[in-house]
């Protein structure tokens, strides 16, 4: 009897032991783990940058789609408490009991504390490459997902290089281009593949992305980020190979890559039928729409080839807008590049804070068609189509639309950690999202 007394009390002593252990390790991980603040999230996104020119249009949309506390759990941020109290006020009643968090873009300690507050983080702070890289790196440690609306290939590039395995690991998914760059071009892409293997039974080789018609105007944050990106290259000029490759933001490979078209002057398209010109945000966008490709495992074939182009018409006239539309960027780029004529360009252009009116964005719009071909000569094309301007009206809708598809939509076991694109991380549900709320068409001609 004492003998099994004693092995009785020796179990129970180990078992408190174990039992201590464990409610410890469970605690440790709950302290430490970044999943923790997920689970803890009192937000389900977090508006960063909400009085910029493209936040304050974000913060509108948001607040006229969602309300506050009702679908959807949101809170503002920025580095001014004055600035995001104004904007509440300019916000009307509604936004009263909207939550605003204070974090400086350069301030990890304060970014971390945000973060730790939601399950994603949707950012318009630019130039990216200024003042982007702390946010994703903050997000990429503790498992925070995160969105923007960058164009600047040259930052993307060096995030995935920096924070890729990073994100992979804690189970952060970074969507970068989540606005006009490169929404149209990435998702509209990703819909026309769609259709043709369900009319053609394959994939298009062959995509021919052409703006048909568009107008919209610029914003100072717009140029700003542009200014960066030409400062960068006049510095760094390796960075112009980083520009020059459609293949820049793919993962390494050894799979063999076909020569991309890239028009850099007039050209007649018989596809379309009418006149091109270089379309000014192709440099983005084709990079996005090939990463798109190689993560879906080539899902639009290994030998997939893509361009964009902005249609200008048919005829001598429509051939002389091309000529001139060229001519004019050219001259723009070159006239970007040199430090001397940048100076004068940043003077007269938009500056920071100043954009379209409300006026200007409720005039504008866009209509793009993507003419895909397959391997054996099969045609389809899809037409997408915008209800405002498309850098900033439909962009804050956009860009509204893919945070909140991501907090709410796609949750970790649907999509794991890394560096995604739209059509990889969100695909057909954000496009669901953007024809019933943000104005946006998908279809077939």
């Amino acid at each position: 009897f004492v003998h099994i007394s004693g092995v009785f009390n020796a179990f129970m002593l180990t078992k408190r032991a174990n039992c201590s252990a464990m409610r410890k390790s469970r605690t440790l991980w709950y302290f430490y783990h970044p999943q923790r603040f997920l689970q803890m999230s009192q937000y389900q996104l977090v508006v960063y940058g909400a009085t910029s020119f493209v936040g304050q249009l974000l913060t509108r949309y948001l607040l006229q789609t969602y309300g506050v506390n009702q679908q959807l759990q949101w809170a503002i941020a920025g580095r001014s408490a004055s600035k995001l109290n104004e904007l509440k006020q300019n916000l009307g009643a509604g936004a009263s009991q909207l939550a605003t968090i204070i974090a400086d873009a350069q301030d990890e300690s304060a970014l971390k504390a945000m973060c730790q507050q939601t399950k994603v983080v949707v950012s318009t702070v630019g130039p990216y490459a200024l003042y982007g890289s702390s946010l994703v790196k903050v997000c990429a440690t503790l498992g925070t997902d995160y969105c923007d609306l960058t164009g600047e290939p040259q930052w993307i590039a060096r995030m995935i290089e920096q924070y890729e395995n990073t994100a992979k690991a804690s189970g952060a998914r970074i969507v970068h281009c989540c606005g006009f760059d490169s929404i149209p071009s990435d998702l509209g892409t990703f819909y026309l593949q769609q259709q043709a293997q369900q009319h053609l039974g394959q994939a298009c080789s062959r995509v021919k992305f052409r703006v048909k018609a568009i107008r919209g105007g610029f914003s100072g944050g717009t140029v700003a980020s542009m200014m960066e990106l030409f400062t960068e290259i006049s510095q760094n000029p390796s960075l112009r190979k980083v520009m020059a490759n459609p293949y820049a933001l793919c993962p390494l490979s050894n799979q063999a890559k076909p020569k991309q078209p890239n028009l850099n002057f007039a050209q007649y398209d018989k596809d379309a039928n009418a006149w091109s010109a270089p379309f000014v945000m192709a440099g983005i966008n084709t990079k996005v729409v090939h990463r798109s490709n190689a993560l879906s495992n080539y899902a639009y074939g290994t030998q997939f080839v893509y361009d964009e182009t902005m249609l200008t018409g048919k005829g001598i006239i429509g051939g002389a807008v091309a000529v001139g539309a060229s001519v004019g960027l050219a001259g723009f780029v070159a006239a970007a590049v040199l430090p001397p004529t940048r100076r004068v360009l940043q003077k007269i252009v938009p500056q920071a804070g100043e954009g379209p009116t409300p006026k200007q964005q409720e005039q504008g719009f866009y209509d793009i068609r993507l003419i895909g071909i397959t391997e054996n000569g099969q045609r389809l094309t899809a037409k997408v189509t915008g209800d405002r301007d498309p850098g900033y009206g439909s962009t804050a809708k956009m860009l509204g639309e893919a945070a909140v598809c991501l907090a709410t939509d796609i949750s970790k076991n649907d999509k794991a950690g890394g560096f995604w694109t739209p059509s990889t991380a969100l695909g057909q549900r954000l496009i669901d999202r953007l024809t019933a709320k943000a104005g946006l068409t998908f279809s077939l001609v």
